[in-house]
C-alpha cells in the first residue's frame, strides 16, 4: 500500500506482530497494506488469538491504538481482558495534566518500587496516582509517574527546542540573504510552520513574522549622473523572524514530565502487576528491530504481494527459533544458578545472551574433509570445541556428537 506520507516512490505494508510474554516468542503475524490503519487491527488479532489458544483470559497488551471505544468495549464483552495506554487526545488526559499544572497539591503519589544498580544507587523511582480514575467506558485508568523518564521528557524537550531554534536561525539568515526566494509573506509563515511542527514546538515558540523596507535608487534615464538627473525610488519588502519561549506553556508541560496512564478492564490487579505486564510490551519492539538488523528485511525488493507475504511468513519462523533458542538458553541458565556466561568479547561476562551472541561465537567453526585422488582415504579437521561451546550446548540439550565426529 501507499505510504502514509503519501510517497510515490515508497511502498509501505503493516506488519502485525503478537509474542509472548514468556520469552517473547513470536506466534502470529499478518501482513496487510500499508493503507490500514494500526487502530483498526487489534480485534481481529484478539479473536484470533482466543481461537489459537483455545481460551480468553490472556491479557492483551497493545499500545495506545487499541484504546479506541469500539475496540475495548468488544474485548470486554467476548471475556478478553487487556492493558493498553491512554491516547493523549483523550479528555481524560486533558484533564489529569491540567490538575497537575493548576492543583499540583491535589495529586497524591504513592510510591511502588525503586530501581537500583549493582552499586546501590538508586536509578529510577516509580509511583502511582494514589486515586484511581474511570474512562467514559467504565475502565480502569491508572497514573504512574517515573522518575527516569521525567529526566527524560525534560532533556528530549529541551532538543527539540534547541533545534527548531536552530533550523529559525538558519531560516532568519536566508531571509537576510540578497537572493532570497522569500518574497512573500505566507511563504515565510508556510517555512515557519514546517519547522515548528517537524519538532513538536508550536506551543512553546512564539515567533514572529516582521517586515522590513529597503530602499533603492536608480537614475530615470541612461547618461552620467549630474545635478539635473532625475532618480526613481523603489521600494522592496524583505522578511525578517524573531522568537522567544513560551515560559507558562513550558511550565505547563514540564508539569506532566515523567506522568504516563495506563488504561485496563483487570478489576483484581494491583497497580504494579499492571506496570509490570505493560512494561514487558517492549519486549515486541525488540523483535521488530532484530527484522531490520539481525535479518536486514527492509528493503524487499519484490513486487508480487504474496511473495512478500511469503518471504515475510519465513523470517516469522526464523524469528520464532531464535526467541525459542533464546528462551530456553536463558531458563537452563537460570535453573542452573548460572549468572553469566562469557559470551561477550575478550571474555566479558553476559548475564542474558541473545541467540544473535551465541550463533556469533559459534560461527568460527568448521569441518574440512581432505581427499586425494589416487586413493579413497580421507581425513576430516574439525575445529575443536572450547568449554564455553560444550556448556553452551549442555545448557540447550544439544549432544556434542556431532561436533566431535
Amino acid at each position: 500500500g501507499h505510504s502514509k506520507d503519501h510517497r510515490p516512490d515508497l511502498k509501505q505494508l503493516l506488519y502485525i506482530l503478537t509474542v509472548t510474554n514468556d520469552g517473547g516468542v513470536p506466534i502470529y503475524f499478518q501482513a496487510a497494506s500499508g493503507n490500514v490503519v494500526d487502530d483498526q487491527t487489534h480485534q481481529a488479532t484478539w479473536k484470533l488469538m482466543a481461537e489459537l489458544t483455545g481460551r480468553k483470559d490472556f491479557v492483551y497488551v497493545a499500545d495506545c491504538k487499541l484504546a479506541t471505544t469500539e475496540q475495548m468495549r468488544d474485548i470486554a464483552s467476548r471475556g478478553g481482558r487487556f492493558i493498553t495506554v491512554l491516547p493523549a487526545t483523550r479528555k481524560e488526559n486533558a484533564t489529569f495534566r491540567a490538575t497537575l499544572v493548576e492543583q499540583p497539591d491535589a495529586v497524591a503519589w504513592r510510591e511502588l518500587y525503586q530501581v537500583v544498580d549493582a552499586d546501590g544507587h538508586v536509578e529510577n523511582v516509580l509511583r502511582v496516582c494514589a486515586d484511581e480514575h474511570l474512562t467514559k467506558e467504565g475502565f480502569r485508568l491508572l497514573w504512574f509517574h517515573s522518575r527516569s523518564k521525567q529526566t527524560s521528557d525534560a532533556a528530549t524537550r529541551a532538543t527539540r527546542v534547541q533545534r527548531a531554534s536552530r533550523d529559525l536561525t538558519a531560516l532568519r539568515e536566508r531571509l537576510a540573504s540578497p537572493r532570497t526566494r522569500f518574497r512573500l509573506r505566507q511563504k515565510v509563515a508556510e517555512a515557519v510552520d514546517a519547522i515548528l511542527d517537524e519538532y513538536a514546538v508550536r506551543e512553546l515558540l512564539r515567533v514572529e513574522i516582521g517586515e522590513l523596507e529597503e530602499e533603492t535608487y536608480r537614475q530615470a534615464s541612461r547618461g552620467r549622473p549630474s545635478q539635473q538627473t532625475k532618480y526613481v525610488r523603489a521600494v522592496q519588502t524583505r522578511f525578517t523572524i524573531s522568537w522567544e519561549v513560551d515560559g507558562v506553556r513550558l511550565a505547563r508541560e514540564a508539569a506532566g514530565d515523567g506522568v504516563f496512564p495506563l488504561l485496563t478492564n483487570l478489576a483484581e490487579w494491583t497497580a504494579r502487576d499492571v506496570l509490570d505486564a505493560y512494561k514487558r510490551q517492549s519486549i515486541i519492539e525488540k523483535r521488530f528491530s532484530q527484522l531490520k538488523t539481525d535479518f536486514r528485511v527492509a528493503p524487499v525488493y519484490l513486487q508480487n504481494v504474496e511473495r512478500i507475504v511469503g518471504l515475510l511468513a519465513v523470517y516469522f519462523f526464523a524469528l520464532m527459533v531464535q526467541s525459542l533458542l533464546e528462551r530456553e538458553l536463558r531458563r537452563a541458565m537460570s535453573e542452573s544458578h548460572l549468572a553469566e556466561l562469557p559470551l561477550y568479547p575478550e571474555g566479558r561476562p553476559c548475564s542474558r545472551p541473545t541467540t544473535r551472541r551465541v550463533l556469533d561465537y559459534f560461527a568460527p567453526l568448521s569441518s574440512h574433509t581432505l581427499t586425494t585422488s589416487h586413493t579413497s582415504s580421507s581425513t576430516t579437521i574439525t575445529t575443536e570445541l572450547t568449554p564455553l561451546h560444550r556448556r553452551i550446548l549442555q545448557l540447550l540439550g544439544i549432544p556434542t556428537a556431532a561436533y566431535d565426529q
